[in-house]
């Protein structure tokens, strides 16, 4: 019992109106270090920044037809939505979309030099916008 006894947190002789101070400020801290993590503002779908949903601009043959068009054509992270990626165009290429189309292109199984492989599957959204807005590509 002696081994638990030296353990043990000996008492201070503090007045109880010292105590209860102490108390309070150790568990105010926690909840200070919870209000700070809150400050991240999380979308539905958990992203924190709207600025990463869009990977990559797409350029292909269709999507620089498209172009033409006032459509284009971004791959974005697989867990974006509609919302967010609005959010997205609006913050990094100020111009107010009409509407956004996504299609989830699965992953597919290919042979190169006779081994197997997978080719990843990506997710791209097709911005469609309004007839005196445009998005300039460096």
């Amino acid at each position: 019992m002696a081994i638990f006894d030296a353990l043990k947190k000996k008492k201070t002789d503090a007045s109880p109106k010292e105590a209860d101070k102490n108390e309070k400020l150790s568990v105010s801290s926690p909840v200070e270090k919870k209000s700070k993590s809150s400050k991240k503002e999380k979308t539905a779908s958990g992203m924190q920044d709207n600025t990463n949903i869009l990977r990559r601009i797409r350029i292909t043959e269709k999507a620089t037809m498209l172009s033409e068009n006032k459509v284009y054509t971004f791959e974005v992270q697989k867990r974006a939505n509609k919302p967010e990626i609005i959010k997205a165009i609006k913050e990094i290429y100020n111009v107010e979309p009409i509407k956004v189309n996504i299609v989830n292109l699965p992953s597919k199984r290919v042979m190169s030099r006779g081994k197997r492989g997978v080719k990843s599957g990506v997710k791209k959204a097709m911005v469609y916008l309004k007839e005196g807005d445009s998005i300039e590509f460096v």
